[in-house]
């Protein structure tokens, strides 16, 4: 008879943290979106007329979806329910709305009818809804993880806002208004705030010790 092989070594499964990756997808996905509700040239993603927003849609499906579908699947796989539900979640998130977008040929939105901006209208309502439970579960994780959520939740009511005016055929969103300056404006804090809590993880896991609060 012949011996048995010798045993494989057996390594137990380690996984990295994958905040870092999802909240950077996040935070600078939410940043561009942000810039794309000033005023030209930023406005419709620097884009012009019938072509609109071709800067935030790649980031979106790249960083923003991709890769941030990807941190929360590894966030699960950790246990995490909190971070890896939220990661696929806003992951999804911005795969939907690319391709709500792209697809339908509205990327440029000051062309689009007003079924359609009611719809957008629509989804960021629901999108709030869905905020507005990580939002409440967010004080556990942090301050910097709850100033996340509450600067979203902000956001999407500003965006209900903001599509429900257009669609009606208000003009208080006009391109170059302060209420246009106020949404796009708080849409980049939102991403500014997600963008330092991931510096401050890294940076603190780096080091070994809490170097930025958060």
């Amino acid at each position: 008879m012949e011996e048995a092989p010798p045993k494989v070594e057996e390594k137990p499964e380690w996984w990295a943290s994958p905040a870092v990756v999802g909240l950077m997808g996040f935070g600078t996905t939410t940043m561009i979106a942000g810039l794309t509700n000033l005023p030209s040239p930023y406005s419709n993603g620097f884009g012009g007329a019938g072509s609109g927003n071709w800067v935030v849609f790649p980031m979106a499906l790249a960083f923003g979806g991709a890769a941030q579908f990807v941190a929360g699947v590894i966030a699960l796989r950790k246990g995490n329910m909190f971070a890896g539900s939220a990661f696929i979640g806003y992951g999804s998130f911005w795969l939907a709305f690319t391709m709500m977008l792209s697809t339908l040929g509205y990327g440029y939105l000051a062309v689009a009818p007003p079924a359609f901006l009611y719809g957008v209208a629509g989804f960021a309502a629901i999108w709030g809804m869905f905020t507005f439970t990580f939002m409440i579960n967010a004080p556990k994780h942090g301050w910097g993880i709850t100033g996340v959520f509450v600067l979203l939740f902000i956001a999407y009511l500003l965006l209900v806002a903001k599509f429900w005016s257009l669609a009606s055929g208000g003009n208080t969103f006009h391109a170059a208004s302060a209420a246009n300056w106020g949404v796009g404006i708080e849409i980049i804090l939102t991403g500014l705030m997600a963008w330092y809590v991931a510096t401050a993880d890294l940076t603190n896991w780096n080091y070994g010790r809490k170097i930025l609060p958060v």
